[in-house]
């Protein structure tokens, strides 16, 4: 079963993200708190959106999403941060599940894409994400600003941040 998040689900979400993060094998990395994450999802102003994958009434699996926008086709369109099923629940058509209920936003909302990124090694997840037909962007290069850089750049906005 697939619904949606609610604020209960934070912890439980928290515990996927760093499940999530240690098969990624950068655990440090998911340095998010209950209330950051209780902010961004069910805040005045959410960020991000997440669905739930149950399967007996327990959660075993997440995707956690956002809007964003193609000048190109005028519209929105979903980005997938994070989708995570837990060990034991694979194969158990649960990440197909939060996909197609994904795409299905995406179908009724009018949104024209639907994009995630997959580390280059983990061809489990490849395969799958080439078996319900999509495919890679292997022309574009993800490019990320963190840390000093990012404040070092910042530094040279003009105060008006335009």
């Amino acid at each position: 079963m697939i619904r949606e998040a609610t604020p209960d689900d934070v912890p439980e979400i928290l515990a996927m993200i760093g499940e999530l993060a240690a098969y990624e094998r950068v655990p440090e990395a998911a340095q998010a708190t209950e209330p950051q994450l209780k902010e961004a999802l069910f805040g005045p102003q959410p960020a991000a959106f997440a669905l739930i994958a149950e399967d007996a009434g327990a959660p075993v699996g997440f995707a956690l999403w956002f809007r964003n926008f193609s000048t190109w086709t005028g519209t929105h369109g979903v980005y997938l941060e994070d989708l995570y099923v837990r060990p034991e629940a694979r194969g158990g058509g649960h990440g197909k599940a939060l996909l197609a209920a994904l795409a299905r936003i995406c179908a009724e909302r009018g949104y024209q894409r639907f994009e995630w990124s997959v580390l280059d090694w983990n061809e489990p997840a490849i395969g799958f994400y080439r078996s319900i037909g999509a495919r890679p962007m292997d022309e574009w290069t993800v490019f990320r600003l963190t840390g000093d850089a990012l404040h070092s750049l910042a530094e040279t906005a003009p105060a008006n941040g335009a």
